[in-house]
């Protein structure tokens, strides 16, 4: 993946936030169980993992969740979750840390903006990154490119001279229809076997690979 002679020159990193890191699975498939045993939906864990997606819609519509009661289970998902307190992945600090002296970073995430700026104002992380697309700023969601070229408008930024890195296939689907570099790293997430029959470009172990990653294709 090293750049040749005439590509663009790499500007910024764009990141994932759940699973590449937020190693939140903990907390979110907990908030899950909850949710579903409310609701009376008979999943268990094998059955999360099995259907998991970062786009809850997806889950709600594997499980035959009524529409009319998305809100409410959204709600409830909400609640559960408030309970528990992720933690940054580790090296996480360190390698955004590191990247910010040489890129600009950015973040593009299926979470809600109300959790996500939270998570990131408590571990002040917030400045750190010029852009930040959470799944209200724009209508289609991931694996949809939109939420990525809106990242990309705010920080002025083209394809070529950019890379994305997240920990599922539908981040790898984003980056490809965007026409950007895509980076994918194995989280807590259940998302391996499926990241890995994406067939990743670069596939790392943990995003404390990343920066040595980054150094491949920065020049």
């Amino acid at each position: 993946m090293r750049a040749g002679a005439n590509s663009p020159q790499l500007r910024g990193v764009l990141f994932d936030w759940d699973g590449t890191l937020l190693n939140s699975y903990a907390a979110d498939s907990a908030a899950y169980l909850a949710m579903f045993r409310e609701l009376e939906i008979p999943w268990g864990l094998p059955e999360l993992e099995r259907h998991y997606s970062p786009d809850w819609h997806s889950i709600y519509r594997a499980a035959n969740l009524p529409r009319g009661k998305w809100k409410t289970a959204e709600k409830l998902w909400r609640l559960h979750y408030a309970r528990h307190a992720p933690k940054l992945l580790p090296g996480a600090r360190r390698v955004l840390s590191l990247l910010a002296r040489r890129h600009a970073l950015g973040l593009v995430t299926s979470g809600s903006c109300g959790r996500v700026r939270r998570q990131l104002r408590a571990f002040r992380l917030w400045e750190r990154f010029m852009a930040h697309v959470c799944c209200e700023d724009t209508r289609a969601r991931k694996p949809h490119p939109a939420p990525l070229r809106l990242a990309m408008r705010r920080m002025g930024l083209r394809p070529g001279e950019t890379v994305y890195v997240g920990d599922s296939p539908e981040d790898l689907e984003m980056a490809r229809s965007a026409g950007v570099r895509a980076i994918a790293v194995l989280g807590p997430f259940p998302t391996a076997k499926r990241l890995r029959t994406a067939k990743p470009e670069v596939l790392l172990r943990s995003i404390e690979e990343l920066p040595a990653a980054l150094l491949q294709i920065a020049d």
